[in-house]
C-alpha cells in the first residue's frame, strides 16, 4: 500500500531549502521508485583553467608519483590540493610556509617536519 506523500514546501532561498533537506527525510516527500535517470548535456564544467609555475624537479617528482599510481599528473595535483584544502588553512592545522633560498620557491612544512620528524612524504 502506497502512503500519501507530504507536499514539498515553497522555499524563499536556497539556504532555506538546504536546511530543510538536511533535517527531513526525502522519502516522505518524493516517491524515489518513480525516479528516472536524466542527463544534462549542456552543463558547463565548474572548473577553471589556471597557470601554475612549478620548479622542474618538483614537477618531475609529481609526474613520477602520478605514473606510479597510474593517474594523470594534473589529476593527482587536484586530489592533493583538495585534500590539503579540506584539512584547513595555516598554523591552525600545523602548516607554515618558509622561503627556500636554494630553489627560490615556497616550501610547505607539516607539523612533523617542523618538529624534526623528516619530510612528510
Amino acid at each position: 500500500m502506497k502512503r500519501a506523500l507530504k507536499a514539498i514546501p515553497k522555499f524563499k532561498t536556497e539556504a532555506e531549502e538546504r536546511t530543510f533537506w538536511e533535517t527531513h527525510d526525502s522519502t516522505e516527500y518524493v516517491d524515489w521508485s518513480q525516479a528516472q535517470r536524466v542527463r544534462f548535456p549542456n552543463l558547463k564544467p565548474s572548473t577553471q583553467a589556471i597557470s601554475l609555475r612549478l620548479p622542474l624537479p618538483l614537477l618531475e617528482q609529481i609526474k613520477v608519483e602520478a605514473n606510479r599510481r597510474d593517474v594523470p599528473y594534473q589529476s593527482l595535483i587536484k586530489v592533493w590540493l583538495a585534500e590539503k584544502a579540506e584539512q584547513g588553512q595555516g598554523a591552525a592545522h600545523g602548516l607554515t610556509t618558509s622561503r627556500s633560498t636554494r630553489r627560490g620557491h615556497a616550501t610547505v612544512l607539516t607539523e612533523r617536519e617542523r618538529h624534526g620528524g623528516g619530510r612528510g612524504r
